[in-house]
């Protein structure tokens, strides 16, 4: 069984993302074989907020070349956590 610190990875930090924290919307890197149920449950065990809607992207890792050397990136997925409007904030984001 996971904990909820193996489905959540680590928070984004982005302009995008500190203007969705002002309308209760933060997004983390989750882990890839994550469902959006384990996702809700997750942020509310860690954080102890209560959810609202959870909404998730899966991106492929981009292709990258240095010479003529290839590489890829590595694959990640994101998810977009609604807060409830009667929930509290989730104070990391605030301090930023």
């Amino acid at each position: 069984m996971r904990t909820p610190y193996d489905v959540i990875i680590k928070p984004v930090i982005s302009e995008k993302s500190m203007a969705g924290a002002e309308n209760r919307k933060y997004t983390f890197h989750v882990a890839t074989d994550a469902n959006k149920t384990e996702i809700k449950k997750s942020i509310e065990e860690i954080f102890g907020v209560e959810v609202a809607r959870v909404n998730t992207m899966n991106y492929q890792g981009k292709l990258k070349r240095m010479g003529r050397n290839e590489g890829r990136r590595s694959s990640f997925k994101k998810a977009i956590v609604t807060l409830a409007k009667d929930s509290k904030e989730i104070e990391f984001f605030q301090s930023l």
